[in-house]
């Protein structure tokens, strides 16, 4: 068991406690945070290092802002464990990310204090825009503070909204910069070139210091505090970059401050806050602050981890099984090894979707485009207009927000692009946003893609190899971030369909689709089938788009369709084919197994698959079930309808 806080920290159940602090017990109360989320993250996993790095930031952010009365957004939410530790939620702190307990991201459900269950990157300066709009119009109290970092800057959503803030001069908005030059791995571009430039300026310590008494001498109210702080940088624009960068676009800027002085920060905020319209505070802090074994993993500071042990930071039990990342990271080596053609392009995601390695090999050959799936996407048409075969490596969740541009920028115009969706399906503990859930149901509206969903390492490689060699339609390729199975050998290949079980009777029942991670349901699921005297068949289609003709024909041999997927229901593979099996004028019914459309909660993957029905007793019963209607319920005249 974790101990439960005490000292300083125990007596911080609220802002208010914490404003009721001495100046001079803050720096206590960052130590005892640090300690306390070392202690308790260690245990149940999540991120670690973004949070280590805000701790002095959201406590200054704290007693210099009135929540929830002041809107607190964060960009992106992973950065608000301290956030929760300081607004009474210390003690769900051991259930974090697990079922039924507190999530990893801000969480309306959870606290007053969280606005946005804002889990992807680069939305916070929108819904702070829009917030403070709506303040100002209302003449209500309240400023609002956009909580950017982690390379959110990177987004070009948030250069969307940045354009629009500058433009009103009287928006109750505050825009804090977490700068720790680190997204998952060091952040990527020309922000971040500017932002680096100046940290590693041999003047930097300098301009900390004379920025730091800048503010503490400043007036605290309205244009007259600003005026003061932005005199104290007037003869330093050669090494103040970001000031040039974000006055251009009209924001008044404040910084750069010590991300780790309370007291700076507490000041600078207070500043820009009575400043009376939109201002952008910028703070140098470090990823992993305060726990030398996040500081020394170059690798992401520790941005999420599992459990570890919480003095040297090593996971602790054995080493895990084989991840399908690991298995395309290697496949991707062996790939550019043998056709130059391939590249490869990530939004901030070189280590997560394993493209570590294939950076490795060759660094001439992978992008790296911030958070920015948009523009990653559309770049990749590009690349493949130019003669080239780019590989784009993303979580499957988000995909979302680069769907036009893969309808209208790849597969309108033919482009050869592999899509590689890690991550797909229920994913556990990192709740609604993560859930690789839409992806299959949005594919299914590309024309000519073709989606492979392997259930194996032997599938996975293969799959790749064949869409390594398509140049006039994306592929897309998706898998869990569960382990890899064993492989699952075919007992036979019917034009392109794998049969991996047959249990027979005259006329065949059952036919089992089952699809990726759930070819393993697909399978338990037709052996209790054939315990129950059902003659069974289990089919993985190998590629689930374009449907296989072949699977319509055996479809039509069956009495009953079964399909099983972790994808949304609506519109997914088994929606899908009962659309094409009815378009055949093919009359077996069907019935289809997949996520409910409705946004689940954390939880483990068996955790969230019970929940929804997907165990294998659950779906065999409701195919028994089904069965035994057909048979005692339905006339002729109807026996060929879906099955509800």
């Amino acid at each position: 068991m974790v101990p439960a806080p005490d000292g300083l920290l125990r007596q911080v159940q609220s802002p208010a406690d914490l404003k009721a602090l001495r100046p001079d017990q803050l720096d206590q109360l960052a130590a005892e945070i640090r300690t306390f989320l070392i202690q308790n993250v260690s245990r149940t996993g999540g991120h670690l290092g973004p949070n280590l790095g805000v701790v002095e930031l959201t406590i200054a952010l704290h007693r210099a802002f009135d929540s929830p009365t002041d809107p607190i957004i964060f960009d992106t939410g992973h950065q608000s464990y301290v956030h929760k530790i300081l607004t009474g939620r210390q003690d769900a702190f051991p259930s974090l990310r697990q079922k039924g307990g507190l999530t990893g991201y801000p969480s309306p459900a959870e606290s007053e204090h969280d606005w946005v269950e804002n889990s992807h990157a680069s939305t916070a300066l929108s819904y702070a825009d829009g917030l403070a709009k709506a303040i100002r119009i209302q003449h209500q109290p309240g400023t609002v503070l956009a909580f950017v970092g982690d390379g959110s800057l990177t987004g070009g959503m948030a250069w969307e909204a940045l354009n629009n803030i500058a433009e009103t001069d009287d928006l109750p908005l505050v825009v804090l910069v977490n700068d720790n030059g680190r997204s998952y791995t060091p952040t990527v571009g020309g922000l971040a070139r500017h932002l680096t430039s100046l940290r590693t300026h041999r003047r930097y310590e300098q301009v900390l210091d004379l920025v730091k008494r800048g503010v503490s001498k400043a007036p605290v109210v309205g244009g007259a505090a600003y005026d003061v702080l932005h005199g104290v940088k007037s003869g330093l624009k050669d090494v103040l970059a970001p000031q040039g960068l974000f006055a251009d676009l009209g924001l008044k800027y404040v910084g750069p401050v010590d991300g780790h002085d309370v007291a700076a920060v507490e000041q600078a905020l207070v500043h820009a806050k009575q400043f009376g319209g939109p201002v952008l505070v910028h703070c140098l802090t470090r990823k992993g602050n305060g726990f030398e074994a996040a500081e020394a993993h170059e690798e992401d500071r520790f941005h999420a981890v599992g459990k570890i042990d919480a003095v040297t930071g090593r996971p602790l039990g054995a080493p895990g099984p084989l991840t399908w990342t690991e298995v395309f990271s290697d496949e991707m080596v062996r790939l550019g090894a043998r056709d130059e053609r391939v590249v490869a392009i990530t939004a901030a995601m070189t280590y997560p979707t394993g493209l570590h390695k294939f950076a490795a090999a060759f660094p001439e050959r992978v992008f790296d485009v911030g958070i920015a799936e948009q523009h990653a996407v559309t770049s990749a048409a590009g690349l493949a207009m130019g003669g080239l075969h780019p590989v784009v490596a993303l979580y499957a969740t988000f995909l979302n927000r680069a769907f036009d541009q893969l309808l209208l920028d790849v597969a309108l115009h033919r482009c050869g692009v592999t899509f590689v969706l890690d991550r797909a399906g229920v994913t556990g503990p990192d709740g609604p946003s993560h859930h690789g859930m839409w992806d299959m149901s949005l594919l299914q509206l590309v024309p000519g893609l073709r989606l492979a969903a392997p259930r194996d390492a032997t599938r996975l490689r293969e799959a790749l190899d064949v869409a390594s060699q398509v140049d006039d339609a994306p592929t897309v390729i998706r898998y869990s971030k569960e382990a890899v199975p064993d492989d699952i050998p075919a007992l036979d290949s019917v034009d392109g369909l794998d049969v991996l079980l047959r249990a027979e009777t005259d006329p065949p029942q059952v036919l089992v689709v089952a699809f990726g991670q759930m070819v393993g349901t697909g399978l338990e699921v037709g052996r209790r089938l054939s315990d129950h005297g059902v003659g069974v068949t289990v089919v993985d289609p190998v590629w689930a788009l374009p449907v296989n003709p072949a699977l319509l024909a055996m479809a039509g041999d069956h009495e009953l369709v079964v399909t099983i997927e972790d994808n949304g229901i609506v519109g997914g593979c088994g929606a899908r084919l009962a659309q094409e099996l009815r378009q055949a004028g093919v009359p077996t019914p069907l019935r289809e197994f997949g996520i409910e459309q409705e946004f689940l909660e954390h939880g483990t993957r068996a955790e969230l698959l019970a929940q929804l029905g997907l165990a294998p007793q659950d779906i065999a019963r409701t195919v028994v079930e089904t069965i035994v209607a057909q048979q005692s319920d339905l006339s002729p005249d109807t026996a060929h309808r879906n099955v509800p």
